[in-house]
């Protein structure tokens, strides 16, 4: 029986803010993190993360053994509250909510131990504006071997409630930083050392023709426009995906994964 602190069943409650503030402007270092789902609360908490404030429904109580599993598990870590389906709309960013939000705290990761991995090879996405699309990207790089992600220039958050929905909570565990002018990415490549790597949508070299076994950065560029030509200039190797026609382009995620997935075939040779 779960032994909770309290219950909410007014909206107005200053948790229901609290929450609400965080889904509308969450901190881009990635301190404060609004999760909806069983999984991502247990990821979450799998990943050391300190969950301070959890919120479960009545309903999924009684009728989601799991939910009512974990919430009986993070009670004695964090303020589990019980609230009334109306409030968990309020709660939750979601237009169908799991039944289960928390509120995490993550300590943040800066740029430089990223770039600092001994045997880096980090993912960047600059100018990347759908949380999805970045998300994926954070998703892509955990899966297939990458130390770390920097989220540049105009990209979305990668730290908002979608962003971390993308990436499946790749984005609680890999080492993740955001921030970063779009600028200063390959200044900072220079700074730690890192072989900089541009994917542009023509005349670069195919994929599996670069040399990945060194410390490297990908670079990716924005939906649609791609990098800017003075970062992909600046940069030591522009790869380009070889497509058939009449395709032009591909998803900056799945572009991402196909690139990611040579360069772990290299490393791992």
């Amino acid at each position: 029986m779960l032994k909770m602190m309290r219950s909410i069943s007014s909206r107005q409650n200053p948790i229901v803010a609290a929450f609400r503030d965080l889904a509308a402007d969450a901190p881009l270092d990635g301190s404060r993190l609004l999760l909806d789902g069983t999984h991502l609360v247990e990821d979450a908490r799998a990943a050391g993360l300190r969950l301070a404030t959890v919120a479960v429904t009545e309903d999924a109580i009684a009728r989601v053994p799991a939910i009512a599993r974990l919430a009986q598990t993070l009670e004695h870590d964090a303020e589990v509250l019980v609230v009334t389906t109306a409030v968990m709309a309020a709660l939750s960013p979601v237009r169908t909510p799991s039944g289960i939000v928390a509120m995490a705290e993550r300590v943040p990761t800066n740029t430089a131990s990223i770039c600092q991995h001994p045997d880096a090879m980090i993912v960047a996405a600059i100018d990347v504006q759908d949380p999805g699309n970045v998300g994926a990207i954070v998703r892509a790089a955990e899966a297939l071997g990458a130390t770390g992600a920097l989220v540049c220039g105009a990209s979305a958050n990668p730290f908002s409630w979608k962003a971390l929905r993308g990436s499946m909570g790749s984005a609680l565990r890999l080492p993740l930083a955001a921030g970063i002018a779009s600028d200063g990415v390959v200044r900072c490549a220079r700074t730690f050392g890192l072989r900089v790597v541009a994917c542009v949508a023509h005349h670069g070299d195919p994929p599996a023709a670069a040399d990945w076994s060194g410390r490297s950065v990908l670079l990716l560029g924005a939906e649609g426009s791609g990098l800017p030509e003075t970062i992909a200039a600046a940069a030591d190797v522009r790869i380009t995906i070889p497509m058939r026609p009449p395709v032009e382009s591909l998803n900056v995620a799945v572009s991402a994964a196909l690139l990611l997935y040579e360069a772990q075939r290299q490393r791992a040779s």
